[in-house]
């Protein structure tokens, strides 16, 4: 018997069935699945081991007969004595042969190694999690800056694509040992490499004390699809929104002058009449955060800010996508509800979730 190979293959290349086999047997991979599980906080759940010094997330081997999801959801109940269905991919990733160093006695022939999304957990599904008698010593979670760290390298990469891929939220990326093949701009500005901005501070709406000096006036600039305008540092992919420190130029100590001017010089940007979101404290200090919303009117070509020589990665991102881009802790609940409200105020419509835009250019934003 043969195997007919495809219509475009020279007649020449007919197999037999056996020898089809064998040649696809000699090219064959292992098969791996792993869940990205992060908290209400963006950190990212990561298993201890017995067997390795390095850190894993949760997953291992697919067994014979048995799909990447299948085994992603055993594993999950071997490991963390959870049981969930999974039904969400974030990323496929091919492992080179040569990508492990694996001894030759293991003759690692590469793998498929399949990441599903678990989710963010509450505390009361972290609490339920219940560890086996051996190989996982304990779990933590923890900030994505610190994968590199206590993951192995090809670990990590996988580990923060996904996550960046969950973020973005445009599919599954595919990826060759741990790096995309078409990477967006979150993988381009190498984001959740460097610590996410962390203010756990109070959040109120209404005007801040007068008597309490203003330290910092940033603002949600939100565009006629609803999505806000994100700034990523070229050199360190860490996000910020468009504002900052007052500055001797700022007449009158006006936090609004501030606002306009650090919009105007970090990224070109404009935009209509704001209103006042509330403040951010910080206990024992005498000042506050004042935060604002706006709808964006004018979109330049992007400037190089005068205060750092740096020209900043822009980007469109729904307020959700936003929060997951900074360690802003339970506060930042109350802050998201003041932009939606702030939003409706303003009659611009809630933006769904959809992937990140970058805005390299001038931009029409009645296109948006």
């Amino acid at each position: 018997m043969t195997t007919t190979p495809s219509p475009d293959a020279s007649p020449s290349t007919l197999m037999t069935d056996e020898e089809y086999g064998a040649l696809r047997g000699s090219a064959a991979l292992w098969a791996g699945t792993s869940v990205l599980i992060t908290d209400g906080h963006g950190r990212v759940l990561i298993q201890h081991v017995d067997y390795r010094p390095t850190c894993l997330l949760p997953g291992g081997a697919v067994d014979a007969h048995e799909s990447p999801a299948r085994g992603a959801e055993r594993e999950l109940r071997e490991e963390l004595g959870v049981t969930m269905t999974i039904d969400r991919g974030l990323a496929v990733d091919w492992v080179s042969a040569h990508s492990l160093n694996a001894p030759a006695i293991m003759r690692f022939p590469g793998e498929i190694l399949h990441v599903y999304d678990g989710g963010t957990w509450n505390d009361e599904q972290i609490a339920a999690i219940q560890l086996p008698g051996r190989e996982i010593t304990s779990v933590e979670f923890v900030e994505p800056a610190r994968l590199p760290d206590l993951m192995a390298p090809g670990d990590a990469r996988r580990a923060l694509s996904a996550l960046r891929a969950r973020i973005n939220s445009a599919g599954p990326v595919l990826l060759e040992n741990g790096l995309p093949i078409a990477p967006t701009v979150l993988d381009r500005a190498d984001a959740l490499r460097t610590a996410r901005a962390r203010h756990h501070l109070p959040f109120h709406t209404g005007a801040a004390p007068k008597l309490l000096a203003v330290v910092q006036a940033c603002g949600w600039l939100l565009g006629p699809d609803g999505r806000a305008l994100v700034l990523l540092e070229p050199d360190t992919g860490a996000a910020c929104l468009p504002g900052g420190t007052p500055e001797l130029p700022d007449r009158g100590g006006d936090p609004l002058v501030t606002l306009r001017r650090k919009t105007l010089e970090e990224a070109a940007a404009e935009f209509g009449e704001p209103l006042s979101l509330g403040h951010l404290s910080d206990p024992g200090k005498p000042y506050e955060r004042l935060r604002y919303a706006a709808p964006l009117t004018r979109l330049g070509s992007p400037p190089v800010d005068p205060a750092t020589g740096r020209t900043y990665i822009r980007i469109l991102a729904t307020p959700e996508q936003t929060l997951e881009l900074f360690d802003w802790g339970v506060p930042a609940a109350d802050q998201l509800t003041a932009v939606d409200q702030a939003r409706a105020r303003l009659g611009i419509p809630r933006a769904a979730r959809q992937p990140l835009t970058e805005l390299p250019d001038a931009t029409d934003l009645t296109t948006l």
